[in-house]
């Protein structure tokens, strides 16, 4: 199979065009983005976080620069962004950066700063340029960040089929007596063997842990007739990232489990079917919630039916009551719908990508409830 690895496919040159447009449209005179994902949306460039400026300033109109730590500008050009024909600013560690961007911009009215720009360098630039309002970048850059191109939309299928080959050998490091953290460092060896760059999470959660869905992994030790949430992802060398939940039984599960294992594999079903472009992000959620709450387990599906992923795992758009935004073509989301009663719980997790006429799901292992000999 091909690997996606973030060259001109995924990065394409034409993208700063489009965000300088969208900046525009945004009202605002420019994005600046530091190191993080919109960073890397726009230019391909992994950057590294400290406290050290790296900036795209991007103008809605003119040339965007990248100013960079000159000790990084090598790193820099040998990215994605070396080939955007990008003008690159090296400062030396006795240069003002801040001042290097304010002089760019000039008399600025407003400014978008990436999402998950430290407050460090929000002050700093606050400081610099006194006149300027400051909004967040995703103003202009959260519609096109939510509609995947086909190449992104590759780049996910791609980290899905890596995520399904892990969640293939998990039956094999479930057995009583070994402990939930030892289970998940070897997913976590698991993820980075089977192509990601990164294991980001491996929630291991069994027993009396699985009624808590952000319980990660313990020292509790597994046991037979436990059920156990196993939710982990990573991210690939693209950027882009994987997400996948299923549940097991070590020997086999509790009635409890066994009665609404059904009726949330029916609702995930249901949400799945749900999707397609013009629907509400909000109708989605609901078709989850609405056999669990016929059900009478309402009460225990306490989170969203799910979140949009790409370059991070939680991104636009969310699957959520009160999301009256319309889905379209190439918006990727999980569907997770999760029963939590105590003293167990159960959660499915897919990734799906909205398409031109339906849904297309990209985890393919198996959704039942997996029993393990124990």
């Amino acid at each position: 199979m091909s690997h996606v690895h973030g060259g001109t496919e995924l990065y394409p040159a034409s993208r700063i065009r489009d965000v300088a447009a969208a900046t525009g449209a945004a009202g605002l005179a420019a994005l600046l983005l530091t190191p993080g994902p919109d960073l890397r949306y726009v230019t391909g460039y992994d950057a590294h976080e400290s406290e050290r400026l790296t900036c795209l300033v991007l103008p809605a109109d003119g040339d965007p620069i990248l100013v960079v730590p000159r000790l990084e500008l090598p790193k820099a050009l040998a990215s994605p962004a070396g080939q955007l024909n990008l003008e690159l600013v090296g400062w030396e560690e006795t240069d003002d950066p801040y001042a290097v961007v304010a002089r760019r911009l000039g008399a600025a009215a407003a400014v978008g700063l990436a999402d998950r720009m430290w407050a460090l360098m929000v002050l700093r630039l606050r400081a610099a340029l006194p006149g300027a309002r400051q909004e967040l970048a995703s103003t202009a850059l959260r519609d096109l960040r939510a509609r995947k191109s086909p190449a992104e939309i590759a780049a996910l299928r791609e980290a899905a089929v890596a995520i399904d080959r892990v969640h293939a050998q998990v039956p094999d490091w479930l057995r009583p007596g070994r402990t939930e953290a030892e289970v998940a460092a070897d997913i976590a060896v698991a993820i980075r063997a089977q192509g990601h760059a990164t294991a980001d999470f491996a929630i291991v959660a069994s027993g009396p842990n699985g009624a808590s869905p952000h319980h990660t992994a313990s020292d509790r030790v597994l046991q037979r007739g436990d059920t156990v949430v196993v939710d982990i992802g990573g991210t690939m060398p693209s950027g882009y990232c994987s997400d996948c939940t299923r549940t097991y039984a070590i020997g086999a599960p509790p009635a409890d489990v066994t009665g609404y294992y059904p009726v949330l594999r029916d609702a995930q079903e249901a949400a799945f079917a749900a999707v397609r472009p013009g629907v509400l992000a909000e109708a989605v959620d609901a078709a989850a919630r609405d056999p669990i709450n016929a059900a009478g387990y309402g009460e225990f599906f306490v989170h969203r039916t799910g979140h949009g992923i790409g370059l991070e795992t939680h991104e636009e758009p969310y699957i959520v009551a009160g999301n009256e935004e319309e889905l379209e073509p190439g918006h990727a989301f999980s569907i997770e719908p999760g029963i939590y009663p105590g003293p167990s719980g159960a959660r499915i997790e897919d990734i799906v990508v909205c398409t031109a006429d339906g849904c297309e799901r990209l985890n393919q292992v198996s959704r039942e409830l997996i029993v393990v000999p124990a």
